[in-house]
């Protein structure tokens, strides 16, 4: 069976290369405004859902809190398990299955790391093996783009030069989602690889966390916290309590 997109894209060393120069200061105030806002126990446990290189996780575990990372990229979990400690542990794993039954007291779904697959039902069952890793009223803190803004904002075309490499994107709305193609030439071969990601937007994440076991608690619109706006606000942020039933 063919790989998909987030499985090869991920594992390449050009997707960290492309992105090198996320903001590691702005996922810190998000963590700072995160923590001020939820005040995790000192014992609190943490699960970091497709955490790539664990940035967010690494930072968790620095204000001592107990953090497990999970993500599909093998290459990804091989380089954030250079940090681990007693505290701190990675592994490979797809956010659709089962990891640890009723044993965290946060989860985190950051930057955008959802709205991969094809189907709801997969969407559905990632998010229901989120909720089964959670103790019960464990929270779900889910950070998504907003689509709205992109889409009405879309930049079609545009090239990024990184070490060296011209990474030619284009960007397009099929089909409900929103397809990135990213083109390149490296030692005279060719590469092309795409991202895929749903179009959700609030009333799909509504819809879909109430199938999953989850209670919307709060929106926010960004990394300060800022109440959402459907045209303004950079991204769709959601503070979910897994229900008792």
């Amino acid at each position: 069976m063919p790989k998909k997109w987030f499985q090869n894209w991920f594992n390449s060393p050009y997707y960290h290369i492309l992105y090198k120069k996320r903001d590691d200061e702005e996922a810190e105030l998000f963590i700072d405004n995160l923590c001020s806002f939820l005040k995790p126990k000192a014992d609190a446990r943490m699960l970091d859902i497709a955490c790539g290189r664990g940035r967010h996780a690494i930072y968790l575990n620095k204000k001592d809190y107990d953090v497990t990372g999970i993500d599909l990229s093998f290459g990804s979990i091989k380089f954030a398990q250079q940090f681990e400690n007693k505290k701190l542990h990675f592994f490979v794993h797809d956010m659709r299955y089962r990891f640890y039954i009723n044993y965290f007291d946060f989860a985190f779904n950051i930057f955008t790391s959802f709205g991969y697959f094809e189907t709801d039902k997969d969407h559905i069952k990632a998010l229901k093996s989120f909720n089964k890793a959670l103790k019960i009223e464990g929270l779900l803190i889910f950070d998504y783009m907003n689509s709205q803004k992109i889409i009405n904002h879309l930049v079609t075309k545009e090239t990024k030069e990184v070490e060296g490499i011209e990474f030619h994107i284009s960007r397009q709305v099929i089909d409900g989602k929103i397809v990135k193609t990213i083109d390149f030439e490296h030692r005279n071969k060719r590469f092309a690889f795409k991202e895929e990601v749903k179009d959700f937007k609030l009333a799909d994440f509504e819809r879909l966390f109430a199938a999953a076991g989850f209670e919307i608690c709060d929106t926010f619109g960004d990394y300060k916290l800022n109440a959402f706006d459907i045209n303004n606000s950079d991204r769709l942020i959601f503070i979910c309590k897994k229900n008792n039933a």
